[in-house]
């Protein structure tokens, strides 16, 4: 790759326009937000059959507002680095690179998926976008997009590197002890485990216990970390990074920790949190329905009281992540009359019997197989059926009937940050072995990264990632502050899951004829990578739950 090397604009002038062209982006989403308000909204709420009618403007504004967030957290992570002198070459690269090619989808068409685009027309707002579009030429006039991608993978092949320092010593600390374990316990082995569609062995489960995976987000008191959030970030990503089912391993026992955390009695706080802590109990969340997925409204399984206090679950459940293994199910169950809607749902916390290959669901009053999937695999997808099965009275969760939904939703955000925090680093996973195939392999007498195609794919998918990752970042940020932070959640997932998609469809592309092949570990990063999509609230769920929320913000 002979490249002259893109000129080096003043760090403080890069951020003077980069601030720029996030108060470009931010009037541009005043202009859509107002611009998909006069559609939906009817005496200051969003009208249903409105909404519905205009849905694609309503999941157009979230593009457009995720898409102007991530410019926002990408330049906040550019003046951190900053302040402590660490906004290097590389890192002035990825935020042009980056800002480039997000300005010009604002102002030309965001991709909300492989064939539909989010674009100005929708809102009848070309003049605003031709506005924005001078911003983005603006920002690139002293080398043009071709130069800075090129120049961001000549620094990288030569050595460089880009600045992860979160400015915490602790967290660095953190990012470095789960890399290290990753790279030396679990990369090495995850292709081997995902074609034999084995599960993740019990010595890596411990390992992760003693390392403190299950506790990172809860409290001292009960055994845990207590780091929050950004730390579980952290660790999820890195884990993720050798393998999604390692950095998912926590997800069961961050879900289970925030439910009974917050909506938990003080006996079951005392009882459950140190176990699930250190890893002595593995849960798993039973919520999902065969006819229901995202419509728990629908939800039809029933939890009914006995004479004795006990309750009775009845019911069909799947796509039920590690159940075989786990010791402790929260399960989402109807206990208000058929067609009570959400208020009649109840959160319980149902032990069982731990599971074993020959005898997956050991406990009288259940039975579950196994559901075939394409990726996420080590810990296994199932169907479980529920047939008088028997949960003490001191298990319905709170103490209280008709709050599930309500406990429920408010684990949802750490999920889905969660959630898109194990897909920056499967996008990582993605970009590293596409990278490292660009170098070894050689056509027509050289290797192909230097080939404008190829290294202009690979600087797309480093910058993608700092922006996914950054924009998780901010909203691990406003969990932590313990803010409502549900669409910059939405946000993070929504980006985060697109960037996990493109990096690892992209990166097989580089491997050509030889990534379609089973052998390759970018035929096992794709399968995974396709899941992330969907589950935790599917990429039209997040559109939908921020579009809404901020046109109910125009009060």
């Amino acid at each position: 790759m002979n490249v002259a090397p893109a000129k080096t604009q003043g760090a403080a002038h890069l951020l003077a326009k980069a601030e720029e062209a996030v108060d470009a982006a931010r009037q541009y989403l005043a202009a859509v937000t107002h611009a998909t308000a006069a559609l939906v909204l009817v005496e200051g709420r969003v009208d249903a059959a409105l909404g519905d009618r205009h849905q694609r403007q309503v999941h157009g504004l979230a593009w457009v507002a995720t898409t102007t967030q991530a410019l926002a957290a990408t330049l906040e992570w550019a003046r951190r680095i900053e302040a402590v002198g660490r906004f290097g070459p590389g890192e002035q690269l990825v935020l042009k690179a980056g800002f480039t090619e997000y300005l010009g989808q604002l102002a030309g068409g965001i991709p909300m998926s492989q064939n539909e685009f989010a674009r100005p027309t929708d809102f009848g707002l070309t003049h605003s976008a031709e506005a924005l579009l001078d911003v983005a030429w603006k920002f690139t006039d002293t080398d043009d997009a071709a130069t800075v991608r090129e120049a961001l993978v000549r620094h990288i092949l030569d050595g460089g590197a880009i600045e992860e320092t979160l400015g915490d010593e602790t967290l660095d600390l953190v990012r470095d002890q789960f890399r290290r374990f990753a790279e030396a316990s679990i990369a090495p082995h995850a292709h081997r485990w995902h074609l034999a569609d084995s599960l993740i062995p019990m010595e890596i489960v411990d390992e992760l216990s003693a390392l403190g995976v299950f506790g990172v987000c809860i409290g001292e008191e009960y055994g845990g970390l207590g780091l929050g959030k950004l730390a579980m970030c952290i660790v999820t990503e890195e884990l993720s990074r050798g393998w999604i089912a390692a950095g998912s391993l926590g997800t069961r026992s961050e879900i289970a920790g925030e439910l009974i955390a917050i909506g938990g009695t003080p006996e079951q706080k005392a009882y459950w949190l140190p176990r699930i802590a250190s890893g002595e109990v593995l849960p798993t969340a039973v919520f999902t329905e065969p006819d229901t997925g995202s419509d728990l409204g629908s939800l039809a399984t029933r939890a009914e009281r006995t004479t004795d206090g006990t309750w009775r679950i009845n019911g069909s459940k799947t796509w039920i992540t590690h159940a075989a293994r786990s010791d402790l199910m929260t399960v989402l169950a109807r206990t208000g009359k058929p067609g009570s809607g959400y208020g009649g749902l109840s959160m319980f916390l149902a032990p069982k019997q731990r599971g074993t290959e020959e005898d997956p669901f050991p406990s009288p009053g259940m039975r579950g197989s196994a559901i075939d999937v394409l990726g996420y695999r080590g810990m296994r997808e199932y169907e479980i059926a529920f047939e008088d099965f028997e949960v003490a009275s001191e298990g319905l969760l709170g103490g209280r009937d008709g709050q599930g939904f309500k406990q429920l939703m408010r684990t949802f955000e750490g999920a889905r940050i969660q959630t898109a925090a194990r897909a920056v680093g499967v996008a990582r996973s993605a970009f590293e072995v596409g990278l490292r195939y660009a170098t070894e392999r050689r056509q027509f007498g050289r290797s192909i990264v230097e080939f404008p195609r190829v290294s202009d794919k690979l600087a797309m998918m480093l910058a993608e990632i700092v922006m996914a990752r950054e924009l998780t970042y901010a909203a691990a940020r406003e969990k932590d502050k313990g803010r409502r932070c549900d669409i910059e959640a939405g946000m993070a997932k929504l980006l985060a899951a697109r960037v996990a998609w493109s990096n690892a469809d992209t990166s097989l592309q580089i491997h050509g004829g030889n990534g379609y092949a089973l052998e390759t570990e970018i035929s096992r990063i794709l399968c995974d990578a396709r899941i992330l999509n969907i589950f935790e609230g599917a990429a039209e769920i997040q559109a939908q739950v921020i579009g809404r929320g901020l046109l109910a913000r125009q009060n």
